[in-house]
């Protein structure tokens, strides 16, 4: 392995312009992975939302409440997040 001499161009500042605070592999606190889980688990169910919306009037009974039952336990998931403090940032 060759030993490599750093440039200016290596060594200068990123796309933001600013030299880094500190080294990139900092550990990270688990809030922040708890707030992505949860826009994703928000996200996903706004998808499956769209198209049960749009083709509501060509569904069957069965169709609308599963989709109810589904909505359901995502509202009773948020709340028990809600309510253990998961959302709020401190």
């Amino acid at each position: 392995v060759a030993t490599q001499k750093a440039d200016t161009e290596k060594l200068s500042a990123y796309e933001c312009g600013f030299d880094p605070f500190n080294d990139a592999r900092n550990t990270f606190d688990v809030r922040f992975y708890l707030v992505a889980i949860l826009f994703i688990i928000f996200d996903l169910e706004i998808s499956f939302l769209f198209p049960w919306a749009i083709a509501l009037g060509d569904l069957s009974i069965f169709s609308f409440w599963s989709m109810i039952v589904f909505l359901f336990i995502l509202t009773v998931g948020f709340i028990y997040e809600w309510k253990k403090g998961a959302l709020e940032w401190e």
